[in-house]
């Protein structure tokens, strides 16, 4: 039975939805129902494969780096020749760890352009379509750096607190044309991204201490989010930055 949360017969894009976060977001998107399109450096894992096709569920993959916008460009045109894009999942994202004072330029252009510019590039290039049909989800990943400055991470909290804004910016002129535009905010997640957080006992228990919910969270925990904000459930959430971070911000 069809229900509020179900995306059957829609196709989502997923950047980086082949590991960590956007895996979960993927397999999460399989369950509702709906066919996946991956952009990645690396080819899908094959457990990722076959989670689809014991689905029955379509999974395309598209190899692309989006921090060149000429080649996001040109893949993405390709895809529109061929897909119907319903939903679009801003996942990819990239991060480098310097003291702000030592921070190289080319690493903050670089995580500018991976985190936001592709950001706006892909809202532009597949909301124009969703604008035309009148219908469309975007979700944007966000982060707890969105709220709060990090440490030695300038060029990350700089690219995601610009992707909260430019979520509301993108609401305000397409929320009464019929194309929903929100954002996650995920907290502390144990992922490849985390790394080094995970193998720094000091500063793992700092952080481990402060989340209500006793843990850090896992893609699963995301990919549930992103369905419900992709989903009829949420036509008349627009423009929220939606933190799932077991009550980091609360305490």
């Amino acid at each position: 039975m069809s229900t509020a949360f179900d995306l059957t017969g829609r196709t989502a894009l997923i950047t980086g939805g082949g590991r960590g976060l956007g895996a979960g977001i993927t397999r999460a998107m399989l369950d509702a129902g709906a066919d996946v399109i991956v952009y990645g450096r690396r080819d899908l894992p094959q457990d990722l494969v076959d989670y689809a096709s014991e689905r029955s569920r379509r999974l395309d993959f598209y190899s692309v780096d989006i921090g060149d916008s000429d080649a996001l460009a040109s893949v993405s045109a390709t895809v529109l020749a061929e897909h119907q894009v319903d939903i679009l999942v801003n996942n990819a994202g990239t991060q480098e760890r310097h003291p702000a004072v030592e921070f190289p330029l080319e690493s903050f252009d670089r995580v500018m352009d991976v985190n936001l510019r592709s950001v706006f590039q892909l809202c532009q290039i597949f909301g124009a379509p969703m604008l035309k049909r009148g219908h469309g989800s975007i979700v944007n990943l966000a982060s707890l750096l969105s709220f709060q400055g990090g440490l030695t991470v300038p060029a990350y909290a700089a690219s995601k607190g610009a992707v909260a804004q430019l979520t509301k910016a993108l609401c305000n002129e397409w929320s009464g044309k019929g194309v929903n535009v929100n954002a996650v905010a995920p907290g502390y997640m144990a992922t490849e991204m985390n790394t080094a957080l995970l193998a720094d006992p000091v500063r793992l228990e700092q952080l481990s201490v402060r989340i209500p919910a006793g843990r850090w969270g896992e893609p699963e925990d995301i990919g549930n989010v992103v369905v419900f904000l992709a989903s009829p459930a949420s036509a008349y959430i627009h423009g929220q930055v939606l933190a799932v971070d077991g009550g980091w911000l609360a305490r």
